[in-house]
């Protein structure tokens, strides 16, 4: 399995080393060609405005969606707006999410938190059913989830941090800045599944 990281902008470096933890090979994507090989994609946390111009700058913005409307792609913080299909102010967005987004929903950096959340999507096999510590940074919030997608995550308060749509993830927060890869080996089983075949490249 190959998995990309989009490097235009952000915190691409620390998902880069997350794959590599699970073992499963990683690159860091620049430009359209390179998503040829492919098995999935993260885009990263960084600032969505600055990464929707820098895709459209290296015409990135139509590749990308054509590579999510075939295989994963899992957008942390910023990376979950610029998925989104409305972040409620004009910016490029891919807009393969049925997810509309509020930016910077819990305040500025120094309002800054972290917080256990139970995923039942991530328990399947553990038996304890452990919680997720999860780490948000300026933090979008999933406004809502419509048509296809759905609830993976939600704060104790009902507000929604992580939605599901097939292939697709988007997560509020900061998988990456942990040492617990259950997220990242959930977005490779589905990176796995979006591919097939026996060609795939096994971890």
């Amino acid at each position: 399995m190959k998995i990309g990281v989009l490097a235009l902008q952000g915190d691409f470096s620390e998902h880069i080393n997350s794959i590599r933890r699970i073992g499963v090979e990683a690159a860091e994507i620049r430009l359209p060609h390179q998503l040829s090989d492919l098995d999935g994609l993260i885009i990263p946390g960084g600032e969505s405005t600055t990464i929707g111009k820098l895709a459209n700058a290296y015409d990135l913005l139509e590749p990308l969606r054509a590579f999510g409307r075939q295989k994963a792609i899992w957008g942390t913080c910023a990376g979950a707006i610029f998925l989104s299909k409305d972040a409620h102010r004009p910016q490029h967005l891919l807009g393969l999410m049925d997810i509309v987004v509020e930016r910077n929903a819990f305040g500025r950096q120094v309002d800054s938190f972290e917080i256990d959340l139970d995923i039942p999507a991530l328990c399947q096999d553990d038996e304890q059913h452990l919680p997720y510590h999860a780490v948000f940074i300026r933090a979008p919030l999933i406004e809502r989830v419509e048509q296809d997608a759905q609830v993976l995550a939600a704060l104790p308060d009902g507000r929604i941090v992580a939605a599901q749509q097939g292939r697709l993830l988007a997560t509020s927060f900061h998988p990456e800045l942990t040492q617990d890869d259950r997220f990242h080996r959930y977005f490779a089983s589905l990176a796995r599944e979006s591919t097939g075949g026996p060609e795939l490249r096994q971890e």
